[in-house]
């Protein structure tokens, strides 16, 4: 059988703008708790929700902004954040978001290529002076004639502005938009070469939020605990669109990931749902005092942003009451999830493989080199097509035909296997895979095998260059607390006749941390250039 499937379409696709799916929300839980910023104690009801989207919406308009026009929004995870969300898919400008962690050569970058014409962007976070920065980039984006700083008097005068404008000026604009038009940019996190803006529509993120949240089945009954960056869209699209299409409360632990926050969070708000990147769950479980929190609220939650570890998938269901968690896959192109567990499946599919096909979607993996699908249990890169997939990267034709052919399958760059049953794991990157004389190594294999060891923690698997062999393996580790660093060899006896020859690790690198995105996508690329130099190889 070929490694093909097409997901569901017994749940029709939504054919709403962000905005008349919001307003439904509104008019349905109206007096309901719709969102809560934790750090601050701050909450808002679907019905204050609405109202201050409507005000910040006005105020965009009385500052220019129309249909289509670009608005940049710079900060951490914040209530401004989702208002500014919502607020701009009202009246139909394309929210650009950006990393907080840029600094101000991507900043230009990003706000010039996009054509930004307002900024919502944080004062200031940790040790980033983001107004300094904004001030800095201003004279090199010609098209960024606005800036709102937050935390600072600009919200208030923007709002006071739109005051000014007639009621009905927001449903007015609201009523022209159609569901295919773009609302969103969301800037590839860039671990290579230039970010790409990859551009959504609003069927493309609404719909996948709200067939996200379906599968764990959230309801206005839940209350989602979301400390996943919303610049990235496992927080803007899984976590606030899912909630606003189920009437699901948006809880906001704090600006950044702390685990502490997180797990204090889910006691204190009585969370019922947690999403995260599997470095967020391990943080979290390997806390000194993850056992004195009360998680029994929980009942699900997604992991997803990389692979998952299977070791920590267990403990989530075992220890964090988790029992209904789902793994969710997909990529910023794709809006993002096209493949996900079910509640129903048993431990072994939501420990060992990323599930299977979404509603309305169709997945196939092929041959990297023909292009042509393979049987079911051979490995080929993951494609995928349907109603998720981006409209292109902005202004970037060349780019986007290298990975969206031209019967629309967007290729992920992702090494798949498909089961018989039709459920998918990544077994890697195409750019990842290891060729260590002539033999194909997937990292992800030994990486499973390595995190059984009970001193390591972690572990990330790249090949380096070797005169022998062209590659050879090298895996970085982290280590348990208290534990003593491993060596070298210390893992090869651990990997001996339990691993072929050419899978073991040659070489080992004890760090403290891994180099990776904000999204906790671990930036291979630098450790194979890092690993060199720290094994004294150059």
């Amino acid at each position: 059988m070929e490694s093909y499937d097409v997901g569901s379409t017994e749940v029709p696709l939504l054919e709403d703008t962000i905005g008349e799916r919001f307003a439904r929300t509104v008019a349905e839980h109206a007096d309901e708790e719709a969102l809560v910023e934790a750090a601050t104690d701050r909450r808002w009801t679907w019905g204050e929700l609405a109202a201050d989207v409507e005000a910040f919406a006005r105020g965009l308009l009385a500052r220019g902004v129309r249909t289509g026009d670009r608005v940049g929004i710079w900060a951490p995870n914040c209530a401004e954040w989702t208002i500014t969300q919502l607020a701009t898919a009202r009246i139909g400008a394309v929210l650009v978001t950006i990393n907080p962690a840029y600094r101000t050569h991507e900043l230009t970058y990003a706000l010039d290529k996009s054509g930004v014409s307002l900024l919502v962007s944080a004062s200031s976070f940790r040790s980033s002076d983001y107004a300094a920065m904004v001030a800095e980039v201003r004279e090199y984006v010609p098209s960024l004639r606005h800036v709102v700083l937050l935390d600072t008097d600009d919200w208030g005068e923007l709002l006071e502005e739109g005051a000014a404008l007639p009621v009905d000026a927001v449903s007015r604009v609201g009523h022209d938009l159609r569901a295919h038009d773009p609302i969103n940019i969301q800037y590839t996190s860039g671990t290579t070469g230039r970010p790409k803006g990859a551009t959504l529509s609003h069927r493309n993120i609404l719909n996948n939020g709200h067939f996200v949240t379906e599968t764990i089945e959230l309801t206005a009954a839940d209350r989602l605990c979301i400390p996943v960056p919303f610049y990235h869209c496992f927080g803007m699209v899984m976590a606030n669109l899912g909630c606003v299409t189920h009437g699901t409360t948006m809880v906001i632990p704090g600006p950044a990931f702390d685990p502490a926050a997180v797990l204090r969070t889910v006691q204190d708000e009585r969370c019922t749902a947690l999403y995260g990147v599997p470095t967020m769950f391990i943080a979290m479980q390997n806390h000194a005092d993850f056992a004195s929190y009360d998680l029994s609220s929980l009942r699900t939650g997604i992991m997803a942003g990389s692979i998952c570890p299977v070791e920590v998938m267990k403990r989530c269901i075992e220890e964090m009451h988790m029992e209904q968690v789902s793994i969710a896959y997909g990529m910023t192109e794709t809006s993002p999830v096209s493949c996900q567990t079910l509640m129903s499946d048993d431990l072994d599919r939501r420990t060992s493989t990323i599930g299977r096909v979404h509603p309305h979607l169709e997945i196939k993996v092929v041959d990297p080199a023909t292009g042509e699908t393979v049987e079911r249990g051979e490995t080929g890169e993951y494609c995928t097509k349907g109603y998720s997939v981006m409209l292109g990267y902005w202004e970037d034709a060349e780019k986007t035909a290298e990975v969206l052919d031209a019967d629309g399958w967007m290729h992920t760059g992702d090494l798949a296997v498909m089961r018989e049953d039709g459920y998918c794991n990544i077994v890697g990157r195409i750019k990842d895979m290891v060729i260590r004389g002539g033999e194909n190594i997937y990292p992800r294999e030994i990486e499973e095998f390595l995190y059984g060891h009970p001193d390591i923690e972690d572990v990330q698997v790249v090949g380096i260059p070797d005169e022998r062999y062209g590659e050879e393996l090298c895996a970085w580790v982290r280590m348990r607390s208290g534990a003593e660093p491993l060596t070298a060899e210390a893992v090869r006896a651990y990997c001996h006749d339990k691993l072929a020859h050419f899978k073991i690790p040659r070489h080992v690198v004890v760090v403290d941390e891994f180099p990776m995105t904000v999204t906790g996508k671990i930036r291979k690329v630098e450790m194979r250039q890092r690993s060199p130099e720290l094994l004294g190889l150059e």
